[in-house]
């Protein structure tokens, strides 16, 4: 059954989705893989999971607990392209329709397309 109302915790099964998504995609888990490792269940990844988590419950929810630049991570990134990001928002749009109903699902991928877009141009791609 799909969401109609943002929670944190059904942000949080998202974000968790995403990433498990992701790490089995050749595109663009090996960007997350190569500083988180590939147990998503480690510190690190659990640690991501969490800030992601805060950070979409803020845009979406208007919570405080993000704290942090999304942007600054991704200027350290070697070998970045238009297409890792196209491929992220795919992964991004399908976890989100599995997740939420689409009027509920919008609220994230207008600010996930408008993220992409913004990273895109500030790296250069």
């Amino acid at each position: 059954m799909l969401e109609k109302n943002i929670t944190e915790e059904n942000i949080h099964k998202f974000v968790i989705n995403f990433y498990t998504k992701i790490m089995k995609d050749n595109e663009v888990g090996p960007f997350f893989i190569d500083i988180l490792g590939n147990d998503i269940n480690n510190k690190k990844w659990q640690e991501h999971i969490e800030l992601l988590s805060d950070f979409w419950a803020s845009v979406t929810l208007g919570h405080h607990s993000y704290i942090g630049s999304p942007f600054a991570p991704h200027r350290q990134l070697q070998g970045l392209k238009r297409e890792t990001f196209y491929k992220w928002l795919e992964i991004f749009f399908k976890t989100l329709d599995e997740t939420y109903e689409n009027e509920t699902s919008m609220v994230f991928k207008e600010t996930g397309s408008i993220m992409a877009q913004n990273f895109m141009r500030n790296l250069k791609l």
